[in-house]
């Protein structure tokens, strides 16, 4: 079996449990069953019983496979990843600041900061993050595990907000309905922007440029 193939059905397995877990008649029945906690443990062992493996076969057959796609890592292009990179890690720290109102612990459902920018922050930082590695790593090993990335969160993001709306629908959906799904596609962008700094964006950029640093030797390139 192709390591691209192999990483391919573990994203499978990953994504097909995630889902199903969290899918409400599962969820409901098994939090029944085994009580809160217990379920988050064996959500979280699932998970990682999928995810572990499948970013070992990734970094054991880096660039396997034939070349899908090959752009020279030109200055332009390094620069766009920097910058994208950046943004996204200012994603993710800023969903660490503030819950969402759509997490396990929701937050405040006011629409402030980084949701008015996305209502699904975090899982748009691991998009960009998938996207912007595939423009340097076309092999299909490559595509495979990267793009998992992309696409699960895709998924992820739309299977959550089907999830709050069923469960929750008075509180999430005056959020879901004053909040853009994709980055850059509402109309208080601006402002999302703005009420990132002066703490948030600048720690999100001090990180990007901690892991760009360490990148070679943490991650061989």
């Amino acid at each position: 079996m192709s390591p691209a193939v192999t990483i391919g059905l573990l994203w499978l397995g990953f994504a097909g449990s995630h889902l199903a877990l969290s899918s409400l008649p599962v969820r409901q029945r098994l939090i029944a069953r085994i009580g809160e906690n217990a379920f988050r443990g064996l959500y979280s062992l699932v998970a990682f019983a999928f995810f572990i493996p499948l970013v070992w076969t990734y970094f054991h057959h880096k660039h396997a496979g034939p070349p899908l796609w090959m752009l020279p890592m030109t200055p332009a292009l390094r620069w766009a990843i920097y910058v994208g990179m950046g943004f996204g890690f200012v994603l993710a720290v800023a969903a660490f600041v503030r819950p969402s109102p759509a997490g396990v612990v929701p937050g405040d459902p006011r629409p402030r900061g980084v949701y008015r920018i996305t209502r699904h922050p975090l899982f748009m930082a691991i998009a960009v993050f998938g996207l912007l590695h595939l423009l340097p790593n076309g092999h299909s090993a490559d595509v495979a595990f990267f793009g998992g990335f992309a696409l699960f969160s895709v998924v992820g993001a739309v299977h959550q907000d089907r999830r709050k709306l069923a469960t929750e629908p008075d509180r999430f959906r005056p959020f879901y309905e004053g909040t853009p799904f994709f980055p850059f596609t509402g109309r208080a962008t601006l402002q999302g922007l703005r009420e990132l700094f002066p703490v948030v964006a600048p720690v999100g950029i001090a990180v990007a440029i901690v892991v760009r640093h360490f990148h070679g030797s943490w991650f061989g390139g």
